[in-house]
Protein backbone atom coordinates (compact mmCIF):
# COMPACT_ATOMS: atom_id res chain seq x y z
CA UNK A 1 0.00 0.00 0.00
CA UNK A 2 0.87 3.76 -0.96
CA UNK A 3 -0.17 6.85 0.21
CA UNK A 4 -0.51 10.24 -1.31
CA UNK A 5 -0.93 13.48 -0.82
CA UNK A 6 -4.05 15.44 -1.22
CA UNK A 7 -2.81 18.18 -3.16
CA UNK A 8 -0.87 16.12 -5.46
CA UNK A 9 2.41 15.87 -4.41
CA UNK A 10 4.24 13.26 -7.34
CA UNK A 11 5.98 11.09 -4.50
CA UNK A 12 4.63 7.46 -3.07
CA UNK A 13 4.95 6.54 0.06
CA UNK A 14 4.62 3.76 2.69
CA UNK A 15 2.80 3.96 6.03
CA UNK A 16 5.69 3.75 8.29
CA UNK A 17 7.08 6.82 6.26
CA UNK A 18 3.95 8.74 6.60
CA UNK A 19 3.73 7.66 10.28
CA UNK A 20 6.67 9.75 11.18
CA UNK A 21 6.03 12.62 9.02
CA UNK A 22 2.44 13.85 9.50
CA UNK A 23 1.50 16.68 7.08
CA UNK A 24 3.10 16.03 3.52
CA UNK A 25 5.53 18.35 1.80
CA UNK A 26 3.14 19.98 0.01
CA UNK A 27 0.64 21.10 2.99
CA UNK A 28 -1.41 18.19 2.20
CA UNK A 29 -2.98 15.18 4.18
CA UNK A 30 -1.92 11.44 3.01
CA UNK A 31 -4.47 9.29 1.98
CA UNK A 32 -4.07 5.90 0.71
CA UNK A 33 -4.13 5.14 -3.02
CA UNK A 34 -7.19 3.02 -2.81
CA UNK A 35 -9.37 1.63 0.05
CA UNK A 36 -9.67 -1.98 0.33
CA UNK A 37 -12.63 -3.20 -0.67
CA UNK A 38 -14.12 -5.03 2.45
CA UNK A 39 -17.34 -7.89 0.95
CA UNK A 40 -20.06 -9.53 2.84
CA UNK A 41 -17.86 -12.74 3.01
CA UNK A 42 -15.01 -10.82 5.04
CA UNK A 43 -17.34 -9.17 7.16
CA UNK A 44 -18.91 -12.62 7.98
CA UNK A 45 -15.55 -13.58 8.77
CA UNK A 46 -14.90 -10.48 10.90
CA UNK A 47 -17.30 -10.33 12.83
CA UNK A 48 -16.44 -14.05 13.79
CA UNK A 49 -13.29 -12.71 14.37
CA UNK A 50 -14.31 -9.78 17.25
CA UNK A 51 -16.60 -11.90 19.28
CA UNK A 52 -14.37 -15.30 19.23
CA UNK A 53 -10.71 -13.76 19.03
CA UNK A 54 -11.29 -10.07 20.53
CA UNK A 55 -10.74 -5.86 19.33
CA UNK A 56 -6.55 -6.80 18.73
CA UNK A 57 -7.32 -9.27 15.89
CA UNK A 58 -10.14 -7.13 14.07
CA UNK A 59 -7.50 -4.62 14.32
CA UNK A 60 -5.22 -6.33 12.80
CA UNK A 61 -7.67 -7.78 10.38
CA UNK A 62 -8.35 -4.00 9.28
CA UNK A 63 -5.00 -2.48 9.71
CA UNK A 64 -3.11 -5.36 8.06
CA UNK A 65 -4.71 -3.95 4.94
CA UNK A 66 -3.37 -0.71 5.27
CA UNK A 67 0.21 -1.68 6.49
CA UNK A 68 3.07 -3.81 4.77
CA UNK A 69 6.24 -2.52 5.55
CA UNK A 70 5.51 -3.93 9.56
CA UNK A 71 6.09 -7.49 9.73
CA UNK A 72 2.60 -9.63 10.45
CA UNK A 73 3.75 -11.01 13.51
CA UNK A 74 4.95 -7.63 14.80
CA UNK A 75 1.90 -5.52 14.08
CA UNK A 76 -0.05 -8.38 15.89
CA UNK A 77 2.21 -7.96 18.71
CA UNK A 78 1.79 -4.18 18.85
CA UNK A 79 -1.82 -4.34 18.48
CA UNK A 80 -2.62 -7.14 21.51
CA UNK A 81 -0.02 -4.76 23.47
CA UNK A 82 -2.22 -2.02 23.09
CA UNK A 83 -5.99 -3.39 23.30
CA UNK A 84 -6.25 -5.38 26.81
CA UNK A 85 -9.01 -5.34 28.84
CA UNK A 86 -6.46 -3.93 32.01
CA UNK A 87 -6.07 -0.82 29.82
CA UNK A 88 -9.76 -0.43 28.84
CA UNK A 89 -11.76 -1.54 31.55
CA UNK A 90 -13.36 -4.91 29.83
CA UNK A 91 -12.32 -7.60 26.69
CA UNK A 92 -14.75 -5.47 24.01
CA UNK A 93 -12.56 -2.12 24.39
CA UNK A 94 -15.27 -0.13 22.79
CA UNK A 95 -18.45 -1.64 23.96
CA UNK A 96 -21.94 -1.03 23.23
CA UNK A 97 -24.41 0.41 25.59
CA UNK A 98 -28.44 0.30 24.75
CA UNK A 99 -29.68 4.10 25.76
CA UNK A 100 -33.60 3.99 23.70
CA UNK A 101 -35.33 2.39 21.07
CA UNK A 102 -32.88 2.64 18.12
CA UNK A 103 -30.32 4.55 20.00
CA UNK A 104 -27.01 3.56 21.46
CA UNK A 105 -24.00 4.61 22.80
CA UNK A 106 -20.28 3.24 21.86
CA UNK A 107 -18.04 3.24 25.03
CA UNK A 108 -14.85 4.65 23.96
CA UNK A 109 -13.60 6.71 26.87
CA UNK A 110 -12.31 3.89 29.15
CA UNK A 111 -8.65 3.95 28.25
CA UNK A 112 -5.94 6.27 30.67
CA UNK A 113 -7.63 9.88 29.80
CA UNK A 114 -11.48 8.82 29.74
CA UNK A 115 -11.43 10.12 26.19
CA UNK A 116 -12.15 8.62 23.48
CA UNK A 117 -8.67 9.49 21.43
CA UNK A 118 -7.03 6.92 24.02
CA UNK A 119 -8.19 3.81 21.73
CA UNK A 120 -5.67 5.69 18.88
CA UNK A 121 -2.89 7.17 20.84
CA UNK A 122 -2.31 4.07 22.84
CA UNK A 123 -1.19 2.72 19.36
CA UNK A 124 0.49 5.36 18.03
CA UNK A 125 2.83 5.58 21.04
CA UNK A 126 3.60 1.54 20.83
CA UNK A 127 3.72 2.35 17.07
CA UNK A 128 5.91 5.34 17.43
CA UNK A 129 8.79 3.52 19.54
CA UNK A 130 8.88 0.10 17.64
CA UNK A 131 9.92 2.36 14.24
CA UNK A 132 12.36 5.08 15.94
CA UNK A 133 13.70 1.76 17.67
CA UNK A 134 13.88 0.23 14.25
CA UNK A 135 15.77 3.30 12.76
CA UNK A 136 17.92 4.00 15.86
CA UNK A 137 16.27 7.85 15.70
CA UNK A 138 14.29 10.00 18.02
CA UNK A 139 11.33 12.09 17.23
CA UNK A 140 9.65 15.24 19.01
CA UNK A 141 6.41 14.91 18.31
CA UNK A 142 4.32 18.73 17.64
CA UNK A 143 0.62 18.79 18.49
CA UNK A 144 -2.16 20.90 19.02
CA UNK A 145 -4.97 20.28 21.02
CA UNK A 146 -8.66 21.64 22.02
CA UNK A 147 -8.96 19.26 25.51
CA UNK A 148 -8.21 15.55 25.07
CA UNK A 149 -5.85 15.34 21.83
CA UNK A 150 -2.93 16.18 24.41
CA UNK A 151 -4.06 14.23 27.36
CA UNK A 152 -4.29 11.36 25.41
CA UNK A 153 -1.19 12.13 23.52
CA UNK A 154 0.59 12.46 26.80
CA UNK A 155 -0.12 9.52 28.52
CA UNK A 156 0.28 7.20 25.46
CA UNK A 157 4.14 8.74 25.10
CA UNK A 158 5.71 9.33 28.64
CA UNK A 159 8.89 7.70 29.35
CA UNK A 160 8.76 6.35 25.92
CA UNK A 161 12.23 5.85 24.16
CA UNK A 162 12.99 8.12 21.54
CA UNK A 163 10.05 10.20 21.85
CA UNK A 164 9.53 13.77 23.28
CA UNK A 165 6.34 15.77 22.95
CA UNK A 166 5.95 19.57 22.70
CA UNK A 167 1.76 19.48 22.99
CA UNK A 168 -0.08 23.27 22.30
CA UNK A 169 -3.56 24.18 24.16
CA UNK A 170 -5.63 27.73 23.82
CA UNK A 171 -4.66 29.37 27.16
CA UNK A 172 -7.74 28.90 29.96
CA UNK A 173 -9.78 27.27 27.16
CA UNK A 174 -9.50 23.48 28.30
CA UNK A 175 -11.81 22.51 31.49
CA UNK A 176 -9.88 22.41 34.75
CA UNK A 177 -9.36 18.62 34.39
CA UNK A 178 -8.23 18.35 31.15
CA UNK A 179 -5.64 21.18 32.12
CA UNK A 180 -4.95 19.13 35.33
CA UNK A 181 -4.23 16.23 32.99
CA UNK A 182 -2.00 17.48 31.31
CA UNK A 183 -0.25 20.41 32.94
CA UNK A 184 0.71 17.98 36.01
CA UNK A 185 2.99 15.62 34.10
CA UNK A 186 6.48 16.13 35.49
CA UNK A 187 8.00 13.64 32.77
CA UNK A 188 11.02 14.90 31.03
CA UNK A 189 10.10 13.82 28.08
CA UNK A 190 6.67 16.25 28.24
CA UNK A 191 6.28 19.89 27.37
CA UNK A 192 3.33 21.65 27.88
CA UNK A 193 3.01 24.85 25.87
CA UNK A 194 -0.14 27.19 26.33
CA UNK A 195 -0.77 29.75 23.47
CA UNK A 196 -2.73 32.63 24.07
CA UNK A 197 -5.59 32.11 21.91
CA UNK A 198 -7.95 29.61 20.66
CA UNK A 199 -7.55 25.75 19.50
CA UNK A 200 -7.58 26.98 15.54
CA UNK A 201 -4.25 29.26 16.38
CA UNK A 202 -2.46 26.12 18.24
CA UNK A 203 -2.94 24.23 14.77
CA UNK A 204 -1.65 26.80 13.01
CA UNK A 205 1.43 26.73 14.55
CA UNK A 206 1.60 23.15 14.19
CA UNK A 207 1.41 23.37 10.60
CA UNK A 208 3.47 26.59 9.86
CA UNK A 209 6.16 24.55 11.97
CA UNK A 210 5.64 21.67 10.01
CA UNK A 211 5.66 23.64 6.45
CA UNK A 212 9.12 24.87 7.45
CA UNK A 213 10.68 21.38 5.94
CA UNK A 214 14.15 22.69 6.97
CA UNK A 215 13.00 22.96 10.58
CA UNK A 216 10.94 19.89 10.64
CA UNK A 217 13.66 17.78 9.23
CA UNK A 218 16.80 19.09 11.31
CA UNK A 219 14.48 18.43 14.38
CA UNK A 220 12.89 15.74 13.39
CA UNK A 221 9.49 17.32 14.32
CA UNK A 222 6.30 14.58 13.46
CA UNK A 223 2.46 14.95 14.52
CA UNK A 224 -0.40 12.80 16.58
CA UNK A 225 -3.03 15.05 15.55
CA UNK A 226 -5.39 13.61 13.17
CA UNK A 227 -3.85 14.85 10.28
CA UNK A 228 -1.45 11.76 10.77
CA UNK A 229 -3.02 8.94 8.91
CA UNK A 230 -2.06 6.40 11.43
CA UNK A 231 -4.28 8.03 14.47
CA UNK A 232 -7.10 7.50 12.16
CA UNK A 233 -6.77 4.62 10.57
CA UNK A 234 -6.90 3.35 14.16
CA UNK A 235 -10.25 4.58 14.82
CA UNK A 236 -11.62 3.09 11.91
CA UNK A 237 -11.24 -0.20 13.82
CA UNK A 238 -14.44 0.80 16.35
CA UNK A 239 -16.44 1.35 13.79
CA UNK A 240 -16.58 -2.11 12.54
CA UNK A 241 -16.79 -3.04 16.08
CA UNK A 242 -19.73 -1.40 16.69
CA UNK A 243 -21.34 -2.16 13.70
CA UNK A 244 -20.93 -5.67 14.65
CA UNK A 245 -22.16 -4.93 18.16
CA UNK A 246 -25.44 -3.77 16.84
CA UNK A 247 -26.20 -6.13 13.98
CA UNK A 248 -26.81 -9.76 13.60
CA UNK A 249 -26.94 -9.83 9.94
CA UNK A 250 -23.84 -9.34 7.28
CA UNK A 251 -26.28 -6.68 5.37
CA UNK A 252 -27.69 -5.05 8.07
CA UNK A 253 -26.94 -0.95 8.25
CA UNK A 254 -26.19 0.84 10.89
CA UNK A 255 -25.95 5.00 10.96
CA UNK A 256 -23.58 6.73 13.54
CA UNK A 257 -23.35 10.02 15.10
CA UNK A 258 -20.15 11.61 15.52
CA UNK A 259 -19.15 14.99 17.59
CA UNK A 260 -17.21 16.81 15.92
CA UNK A 261 -14.91 20.07 15.39
CA UNK A 262 -11.76 18.67 13.59
CA UNK A 263 -13.55 16.05 11.76
CA UNK A 264 -10.81 13.73 12.52
CA UNK A 265 -13.48 11.09 14.66
CA UNK A 266 -16.26 11.11 11.58
CA UNK A 267 -13.14 10.78 8.65
CA UNK A 268 -12.32 7.38 10.18
CA UNK A 269 -16.39 6.63 9.51
CA UNK A 270 -15.93 7.82 6.41
CA UNK A 271 -13.00 5.28 5.77
CA UNK A 272 -14.88 2.56 6.96
CA UNK A 273 -18.10 3.00 4.82
CA UNK A 274 -15.71 3.18 1.47
CA UNK A 275 -14.00 0.12 2.70
CA UNK A 276 -17.76 -1.09 2.41
CA UNK A 277 -18.80 -1.27 5.80
CA UNK A 278 -22.80 -1.12 5.89
CA UNK A 279 -23.45 2.61 7.27
CA UNK A 280 -26.51 4.03 6.26
CA UNK A 281 -25.59 7.89 7.65
CA UNK A 282 -22.24 9.72 8.98
CA UNK A 283 -24.29 12.36 11.46
CA UNK A 284 -21.67 15.02 12.18
CA UNK A 285 -22.78 16.79 15.35
CA UNK A 286 -21.35 20.56 15.96
CA UNK A 287 -21.60 22.89 19.12
CA UNK A 288 -21.55 26.78 18.39
CA UNK A 289 -18.80 26.17 16.51
CA UNK A 290 -20.58 24.79 13.31
CA UNK A 291 -18.22 25.65 10.71
CA UNK A 292 -18.75 21.68 9.70
CA UNK A 293 -22.69 21.95 9.73
CA UNK A 294 -23.17 24.94 8.03
CA UNK A 295 -20.57 23.15 5.08
CA UNK A 296 -22.92 20.26 4.98
CA UNK A 297 -26.08 22.32 5.09
CA UNK A 298 -25.24 25.27 2.26
CA UNK A 299 -22.00 23.80 0.73
CA UNK A 300 -19.72 26.78 2.18
CA UNK A 301 -16.90 26.13 4.21
CA UNK A 302 -15.98 28.96 6.37
CA UNK A 303 -13.62 29.43 8.84
CA UNK A 304 -14.07 31.73 11.47
CA UNK A 305 -10.76 33.97 13.33
CA UNK A 306 -9.82 33.54 17.19
CA UNK A 307 -12.79 36.45 17.84
CA UNK A 308 -15.64 34.92 16.32
CA UNK A 309 -14.62 31.25 17.70
CA UNK A 310 -17.28 31.00 20.61
CA UNK A 311 -16.13 29.32 24.20
CA UNK A 312 -18.62 26.69 24.96
CA UNK A 313 -19.36 23.96 27.09
CA UNK A 314 -17.97 21.06 24.86
CA UNK A 315 -14.85 22.70 24.46
CA UNK A 316 -13.06 20.04 22.62
CA UNK A 317 -15.33 20.91 19.64
CA UNK A 318 -14.34 24.88 20.04
CA UNK A 319 -12.63 24.31 16.60
CA UNK A 320 -13.50 26.59 13.48
CA UNK A 321 -11.19 24.98 10.82
CA UNK A 322 -11.31 21.16 10.90
CA UNK A 323 -7.89 19.99 9.43
CA UNK A 324 -9.22 16.39 8.63
CA UNK A 325 -12.20 18.12 6.25
CA UNK A 326 -9.65 17.89 3.27
CA UNK A 327 -9.65 14.74 3.48
CA UNK A 328 -13.12 14.42 2.55
CA UNK A 329 -13.40 17.00 0.35
CA UNK A 330 -10.65 15.35 -1.82
CA UNK A 331 -12.78 12.51 -2.22
CA UNK A 332 -15.83 14.58 -2.87
CA UNK A 333 -14.62 15.95 -5.90
CA UNK A 334 -13.23 12.70 -7.25
CA UNK A 335 -9.84 12.72 -5.63
CA UNK A 336 -8.80 15.25 -7.86
CA UNK A 337 -5.37 17.37 -5.93
CA UNK A 338 -5.81 20.54 -8.33
CA UNK A 339 -8.97 20.82 -7.22
CA UNK A 340 -8.21 20.28 -3.52
CA UNK A 341 -4.89 22.75 -3.36
CA UNK A 342 -7.05 25.64 -4.82
CA UNK A 343 -9.75 25.50 -2.36
CA UNK A 344 -7.61 24.09 0.70
CA UNK A 345 -4.21 25.83 -0.22
CA UNK A 346 -5.08 29.08 -1.91
CA UNK A 347 -9.05 30.02 -1.45
CA UNK A 348 -9.17 30.07 2.05
CA UNK A 349 -5.45 31.27 2.97
CA UNK A 350 -7.16 34.41 0.58
CA UNK A 351 -10.87 34.42 1.35
CA UNK A 352 -11.28 32.05 4.48
CA UNK A 353 -14.06 30.97 2.74
CA UNK A 354 -14.90 28.43 -0.41
CA UNK A 355 -18.37 27.71 -2.14
CA UNK A 356 -19.35 24.41 -2.94
CA UNK A 357 -23.14 24.74 -3.28
CA UNK A 358 -23.16 25.04 -7.40
CA UNK A 359 -20.50 22.24 -7.54
CA UNK A 360 -22.15 19.31 -9.02
CA UNK A 361 -20.61 17.11 -6.10
CA UNK A 362 -21.77 19.07 -3.46
CA UNK A 363 -25.09 17.03 -3.40
CA UNK A 364 -23.54 13.66 -2.77
CA UNK A 365 -22.29 14.52 0.12
CA UNK A 366 -25.52 13.07 1.51
CA UNK A 367 -26.77 11.07 -1.79
CA UNK A 368 -23.46 9.22 -2.16
CA UNK A 369 -21.38 9.62 1.15
CA UNK A 370 -24.50 9.90 3.80
CA UNK A 371 -23.34 12.70 5.27
CA UNK A 372 -25.96 14.62 7.31
CA UNK A 373 -25.13 17.54 10.24
CA UNK A 374 -26.68 19.04 12.93
CA UNK A 375 -25.80 21.54 15.50
CA UNK A 376 -26.43 21.81 19.82
CA UNK A 377 -26.36 24.57 21.80
CA UNK A 378 -25.59 25.20 25.70
CA UNK A 379 -29.37 24.75 26.44
CA UNK A 380 -29.92 21.85 24.17
CA UNK A 381 -26.86 19.86 25.85
CA UNK A 382 -28.05 20.79 29.35
CA UNK A 383 -31.51 19.67 28.66
CA UNK A 384 -30.03 16.49 27.18
CA UNK A 385 -27.49 15.60 29.85
CA UNK A 386 -30.71 15.97 32.31
CA UNK A 387 -32.87 13.64 29.75
CA UNK A 388 -30.40 10.91 30.05
CA UNK A 389 -30.21 11.05 33.64
CA UNK A 390 -33.92 11.29 34.74
CA UNK A 391 -34.58 9.06 32.23
CA UNK A 392 -31.90 6.03 31.84
CA UNK A 393 -30.04 6.55 34.69
CA UNK A 394 -26.93 7.17 32.56
CA UNK A 395 -24.68 10.27 33.03
CA UNK A 396 -23.35 11.73 29.45
CA UNK A 397 -20.32 14.54 28.72
CA UNK A 398 -21.42 17.52 27.25
CA UNK A 399 -19.87 16.43 23.64
CA UNK A 400 -21.89 13.07 24.03
CA UNK A 401 -24.59 15.43 24.35
CA UNK A 402 -24.44 17.00 21.62
CA UNK A 403 -23.98 13.77 19.18
CA UNK A 404 -27.43 12.26 21.49
CA UNK A 405 -29.15 15.74 20.33
CA UNK A 406 -28.21 15.96 16.71
CA UNK A 407 -28.84 11.64 16.31
CA UNK A 408 -32.27 11.94 17.27
CA UNK A 409 -32.92 14.25 14.85
CA UNK A 410 -31.81 11.88 12.01
CA UNK A 411 -32.81 8.31 13.01
CA UNK A 412 -34.36 6.17 10.72
CA UNK A 413 -36.84 3.09 11.60
CA UNK A 414 -35.14 -0.15 11.65
CA UNK A 415 -31.54 1.52 11.74
CA UNK A 416 -29.79 1.32 14.47
CA UNK A 417 -28.17 4.78 15.49
CA UNK A 418 -24.62 4.32 17.16
CA UNK A 419 -23.74 7.74 18.83
CA UNK A 420 -19.82 8.03 19.42
CA UNK A 421 -19.26 8.61 23.31
CA UNK A 422 -16.34 11.47 23.11
CA UNK A 423 -15.27 11.47 27.27
CA UNK A 424 -16.62 10.74 30.88
CA UNK A 425 -18.64 13.35 32.39
CA UNK A 426 -16.12 13.98 35.19
CA UNK A 427 -13.95 15.64 32.79
CA UNK A 428 -16.88 18.38 33.02
CA UNK A 429 -17.88 18.35 35.73
CA UNK A 430 -19.46 22.23 36.24
CA UNK A 431 -21.41 21.36 33.38
CA UNK A 432 -22.56 18.32 34.53
CA UNK A 433 -23.52 19.96 38.11
CA UNK A 434 -25.16 22.74 35.88
CA UNK A 435 -27.15 20.18 33.84
CA UNK A 436 -28.17 17.33 36.80
CA UNK A 437 -27.24 18.61 39.96
CA UNK A 438 -24.80 16.41 41.22
CA UNK A 439 -20.90 15.46 40.60
CA UNK A 440 -20.41 12.74 38.19
CA UNK A 441 -18.69 9.71 39.27
CA UNK A 442 -14.53 10.20 39.42
CA UNK A 443 -12.17 7.61 38.72
CA UNK A 444 -10.28 7.04 42.03
CA UNK A 445 -6.76 7.44 40.27
CA UNK A 446 -8.04 11.06 39.32
CA UNK A 447 -8.59 11.79 43.24
CA UNK A 448 -7.09 16.05 43.67
CA UNK A 449 -5.93 15.50 40.43
CA UNK A 450 -6.71 19.87 40.24
CA UNK A 451 -4.48 20.78 43.20
CA UNK A 452 -1.09 18.74 41.65
CA UNK A 453 1.73 20.99 40.59
CA UNK A 454 1.42 22.15 37.10
CA UNK A 455 4.23 22.41 34.41
CA UNK A 456 3.52 24.21 31.65
CA UNK A 457 5.10 27.32 29.23
CA UNK A 458 2.16 30.34 28.45
CA UNK A 459 3.12 31.78 25.15
CA UNK A 460 1.54 34.70 22.67
CA UNK A 461 -0.04 33.60 19.05
CA UNK A 462 3.88 33.03 17.56
CA UNK A 463 5.26 30.11 15.45
CA UNK A 464 8.92 31.44 15.80
CA UNK A 465 8.26 31.22 19.40
CA UNK A 466 7.09 27.80 19.52
CA UNK A 467 10.21 26.87 17.02
CA UNK A 468 13.01 28.43 19.38
CA UNK A 469 11.24 26.62 22.19
CA UNK A 470 11.39 23.48 21.04
CA UNK A 471 15.51 24.16 19.77
CA UNK A 472 16.36 25.32 22.90
CA UNK A 473 15.35 21.74 24.43
CA UNK A 474 16.39 19.89 22.08
CA UNK A 475 19.83 21.02 22.31
CA UNK A 476 19.77 21.25 25.85
CA UNK A 477 19.43 17.59 25.79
Amino acid sequence: MRYRSTRGDPQRRRFCEILLEGLAPDGGLYLPEHYPSVDPATLRRWRRVYREQGYAELAFEIMSLYVDDIPAQDLRALLRKTYTAEVFGTGEIVPLRHLEEGLWLQALSNGPTLAFKDIAMQLLGNLFEYELARRGETLNILGATSGDTGGAAEYAMRGKQGLRVFMLSPHGRMSPFQQAQMYSLQDANIHNIAIEGVFDDCQDIVKAVSADLDFKRRWHIGTVNSINWARLLAQVVYYFAGWIQATERDDQRVSFAVPSGNFGNVCAGHVARMMGLPIDQLVVATNENDVLDEFFRTGVYRVRGSADTFETSSPSMDISKASNFERFVFDLLGQDAAQTRALFGDALARDGRFDLSAHPAFAQARSRFGFVSGRSTHANRLATIRDAWERFGVVIDPHTADGVKVAREHRRFGVPMIVLETALPIKFAATIVEAIGREPERPARYAGIETLPKRVQVMPRDAKRVKAYIESVCTQA
